[in-house]
């Protein structure tokens, strides 16, 4: 078996056997093993189920991380291919499959070439879904036992052309806030709102208000998203509610904005509530931080694109992807890059991440380890 197809059977069997956060055994299992026959040196359980791989060459000092994510979703996979999931109600909706097969991949070329002078880690990560398998890892001593002095990270995009690459200087990845508050009126009969006061009446002005936030707070030239997505009510068609519940996320781009929106947010709910005579319960989390890639690191990692796919094909200043990434955690420690690898066919149409018809892009899984494979050449020269 060929390379590539070797990369393809191995994707499509973690594809098969999806494992969502901390139940990550069969993909940890895979690479530990492969690696261990490439005589990589192995340490598993790091962040309860992340593996990291050790590979030294020559004399060099210096030492890179990459990583990459094995988890899956939560989503009944409606796919029809032949490598469907085998584990009800779990599948690998976001392509983890992909990445942890690109970064095993990059881990055999470089072990089989070592035609670098250094060290580099090959971080397999448990839990990026929710956000806590970055930290995980770097609770359990990831820098202290395994030191690095930059780290990088790659995820596929469908919204990309296959074989394009996109990176930036800064703000690369959104933060997520989560948000929810509760608004206590009084209830009553949908024929006589008089009789009450309707907590959604003043949800309504809140609705509004926090869009604000957005347009009248928050610098046009950094992005800023405020989304309302849950709404829970004790009403029926013909009573108005006591308790109005609302839940949703906030993204930005930095620290500033993140206290900006919460502090505005906090200002506005709790002041609409105030002035309708209505009590509420308001609550603000930090789940991930902005990716914020380091300048120096990006420069490296576009020229390792490019020398893979041309010039023409990478992007060292895209657009930022408000999306989020727990990859930031580890970029609070030392500096990194994170990319995006284009996966997207236009003749056959592209699913988006997350839907429970998404397939990983095979035909990206040599180029993709081609990539981190030149990227370790390039910064680990001899």
């Amino acid at each position: 078996m060929d390379f590539k197809q070797q990369l393809i059977a191995w994707r499509h069997y973690l594809h098969q056997h999806p494992e969502t956060a901390f139940e990550e055994h069969v993909a940890p299992r895979l690479v530990a093993d492969e690696m261990r026959k490439a005589g990589i040196d192995v340490v598993e359980g790091v962040g309860k189920t992340g593996v990291v791989g050790t590979l030294r060459c020559g004399d060099g000092p210096a030492c890179i991380g990459i990583r990459a994510d094995m988890d899956a979703l939560n989503i009944t996979e409606k796919s029809i291919h032949d490598h469907i999931s085998l584990n009800p109600g779990k599948m690998h909706g976001c392509g983890h499959d992909g990445h942890t097969i690109t970064l095993l991949g990059a881990a055999l070329l470089l072990a089989k070439r070592k035609n670098f002078n250094g060290t580099v880690r090959f971080i397999f990560q448990p839990a990026e879904e929710p956000g806590w398998g970055a930290q995980a890892m770097i609770d359990d001593g990831l820098f202290e036992r395994f030191p690095m002095d930059e780290i990088y990270g790659l995820h596929n995009q469908p919204a990309l052309p296959e074989g394009k690459v996109a990176t930036r200087v800064g703000g690369m990845k959104a933060s997520e806030d989560d948000f929810a508050f509760t608004i206590t009126g009084k209830g009553g009969h949908a024929s006589a709102p008089q009789e009450g006061n309707d907590p959604l009446a003043s949800f309504a002005e809140i609705y509004l208000a926090l869009q604000t936030i957005v347009s009248r707070n928050a610098s046009p030239q950094r992005p800023v998203v405020v989304s309302c997505t849950e709404i829970e009510t004790d009403g029926a068609h013909n009573a108005i509610p006591t308790h109005v519940t609302v839940r949703g996320d906030a993204r930005t781009m930095s620290p500033q904005d993140q206290e900006l929106v919460e502090r505005r947010m906090r200002d506005i709910v709790e002041g609409v509530c105030r002035m309708n005579h209505a009590e509420c319960k308001f609550t603000y989390t930090h789940e991930f931080y902005p990716v914020v890639n380091d300048a120096a690191c990006v420069q490296k990692a576009v020229k390792a694109a490019r020398a893979v796919f041309g010039e023409a094909n990478v992007d060292g200043n895209c657009q930022p992807w408000m999306a989020s990434e727990d990859f930031a955690a580890y970029l609070k420690h030392i500096p990194g890059c994170y990319v995006m690898l284009g996966s997207g066919k236009q003749a056959t149409g592209n699913v988006s991440l997350h839907q429970n018809v998404f397939d990983y892009n095979d035909d990206i899984l040599v180029p993709g380890a081609e990539f981190w494979a030149e990227l370790v050449k390039e910064r680990l020269a001899k």
